[in-house]
């Protein structure tokens, strides 16, 4: 098991019911700019306010920019929801509605819980 500074099992530490998300988003190129002015602030804001948001990254396909990644991890469920609740996501979520062609949400699971939760660890 991995431990964190203090001597905690750093597994403890994370909610066993962590959400792990992937956003696909197809953007409408003349918005691509404007969207991602948006979304910036967005994750930012995310990652900075909210206990909850463990990871938020966004990226891009290298040969399509307007093929938009975001690679959320939530604490758990209720911390999703949470999410979806805050000022800084609701006015993502209302002006970019007009800018995407395509959105699909995928979940996901860990194949290897411990490995995937280290990351926290050698980030810190």
């Amino acid at each position: 098991m991995s431990i964190i500074d203090g001597g905690l099992p750093l597994l403890a530490s994370v909610d066993k019911d962590m959400m792990v998300r992937i956003s696909e988003i197809e953007i409408i190129p003349e918005y691509l700019s404007a969207h991602n002015t948006i979304l910036k602030e967005e994750a930012a804001a995310s990652f900075n306010i909210e206990p909850g948001v463990l990871a938020i990254s966004p990226m891009y396909l290298k040969e399509n920019p307007n093929q938009i990644r975001i690679i959320k991890i939530y604490a758990n469920k209720l911390a999703y929801q949470l999410h979806l609740t805050t000022p800084h996501f609701q006015h993502y979520k209302t002006t970019t509605l007009k800018m995407v062609k395509d959105l699909k949400l995928v979940d996901m699971e860990s194949l290897d819980r411990e490995t995937m939760v280290g990351i926290f660890k050698k980030l810190k």
